[in-house]
């Protein structure tokens, strides 16, 4: 074992990464975490969880939508209670299996709430625990504009499933707000979804929302853009909404309210005064492309620092920062990271967006191929998805990937590696694909920058 000592502050994916990776290293690791077990957001309360529901909503759509291929399975009846059980089960099963990977490597895991003494020093329930590193984990919570009305609820409360209301607002149109009014939507609930800015999934590409924005606007009830919440006011065991946009202001009343407008940072509480780290003006801590603060022996990695609040971008930065804190020259400059909405259809995008391309002034080629031309998506009736490849003009190398459909969140990964290794277009055009799948679909895109789709008819590329 190395004589360094590592303190993981926080048991999410970024900090069980870090936490693990550092006692492969030979390093001596203590985890701490609020929670009784790691796994923090992602997996006790937003990642796995939602995805579950997301996935039980997908089957009773597809139910539904079997009518239409001649069988009929009826209404669903729904138990809530086994539904909670089911989600709470796999939670659980997952959070033993990272208590014992903790075990099986030797990580010292410590249930409670964390507190710096000093840059090498953190107190929990008056034990102190000194370092000679940290790795700050601590995460993000849910941010609540609105206060005193027992109906709003955040992330965490919906995934609860305390209840399935009939009517349910939802504040904000990012991808929370749409993964789980489809969930509650496919459940019963009549939803009603209230975004400020004019589209739905603000920065993501106009093209990848418009199928998904399409579909759901046949399963909730309503969807108001460049639209906000101006007060919001309980009466007995109902909620008054007063909505305002250009066409005047209107009053709904709703059973259930779920906003949904962002995180914060969770440094609140931490005795950061205390040491040397420095925080930005909304909260999140500083760092630098190898995860380090502004004092020596603290790096931060994950929602703590802002960005892309991603599992998988933690899970990076916890590599980084402690490769860097074992000798290694490490940084995390230049790394590609997919996004994916688990909504249906799901989109999904890396690398640049020609949203971004737009607003840099940067010259690219756009390839798209249509889903209503693959055989796979026609099978499975979902021919309103798309594939669409960013490519360099002069280079042809693919530098941005975006997907919407079912289940693109599975092909991202290959757009990420076609980005990060330099892949040309025509490396991806001549690279055999499995028919019918989805994925030739990435081939047959970069088919289309050269007008040679097998599958569409597209004007040759000068």
């Amino acid at each position: 074992m190395s004589t360094k000592k590592l303190v993981v502050l926080g048991g999410g994916p970024g900090g069980y990464a870090a936490a693990f990776l550092a006692a492969d290293k030979g390093i001596d690791v203590t985890l701490i975490d609020s929670g009784k077990k790691p796994g923090g957001v992602c997996l006790h309360r937003g990642c796995i969880p939602s995805k579950t529901l997301l996935h039980l909503a997908h089957l009773i759509n597809e139910t539904k939508e079997a009518k239409t291929w001649g069988i009929d399975f009826g209404k669903p009846k729904i138990d809530l209670d086994a539904v909670r059980n089911s989600k709470n089960q796999i939670i659980d099963k997952m959070a033993t299996g990272l208590a014992q990977l903790c075990k099986q490597r030797k990580v010292e895991f410590v249930s409670g709430k964390g507190k710096f003494k000093d840059s090498q020093t953190i107190e929990i329930n008056d034990k102190l625990y000194p370092f000679d590193h940290c790795i700050l984990a601590t995460g993000s919570r849910p941010i609540q504009p609105f206060q005193n009305d027992s109906n709003l609820i955040d992330s965490t409360g919906a995934l609860d499933l305390e209840s399935i209301p009939e009517k349910l607002l939802v504040i904000g149109g990012g991808y929370i707000g749409l993964e789980m009014g489809s969930v509650y939507a496919a459940l019963g609930s009549q939803v009603t979804v209230v975004e400020m800015m004019d589209g739905l999934l603000t920065g993501v590409d106009r093209d990848l929302v418009r199928p998904l924005q399409h579909r759901i606007k046949n399963q909730f009830e309503e969807i108001h853009l460049s639209t906000k919440v101006s007060e919001i006011k309980q009466v007995e065991s109902k909620t008054h909404v007063t909505i305002e946009n250009k066409s005047g202001t209107t009053q709904k009343v709703f059973d259930r309210i779920l906003v949904s407008v962002g995180r914060a940072p969770n440094t609140d509480g931490l005795g950061l005064e205390k040491t040397q780290v420095k925080l930005n003006k909304k909260g999140f801590v500083i760092v630098d492309s190898q995860q380090k603060t502004s004092d020596p022996n603290i790096s931060a990695i994950g929602d703590v620092i802002g960005g892309a609040m991603l599992a998988h971008k933690a899970a990076h930065e916890a590599k980084v920062a402690v490769e860097v804190i074992d000798g290694e020259s490490s940084d995390f400059n230049n790394r590609i990271i997919p996004a994916v909405v688990f909504t249906d259809p799901e989109i999904a995008w890396a690398g640049l967006t020609e949203t971004e391309a737009l607003a840099q002034g940067r010259k690219v080629s756009i390839a798209k191929f249509p889903w209503g031309a693959s055989g796979r998506a026609q099978t499975l009736g979902r021919g309103e998805g798309m594939t669409k490849l960013i490519i360099d003009p002069e280079s042809e190398k693919i530098v941005g990937v975006g997907l919407t459909g079912a289940g693109v969140g599975e092909l991202i990964a290959e757009g990420v590696l076609a980005i990060e290794t330099g892949t040309k277009a025509k490396d991806l055009a001549l690279s055999i694909h499995p028919h019918p799948t989805l994925s030739e679909t990435l081939m047959e895109a970069a088919d289309v920058f050269y007008g040679t789709a097998t599958h569409i008819h597209k004007r040759k590329r000068n």
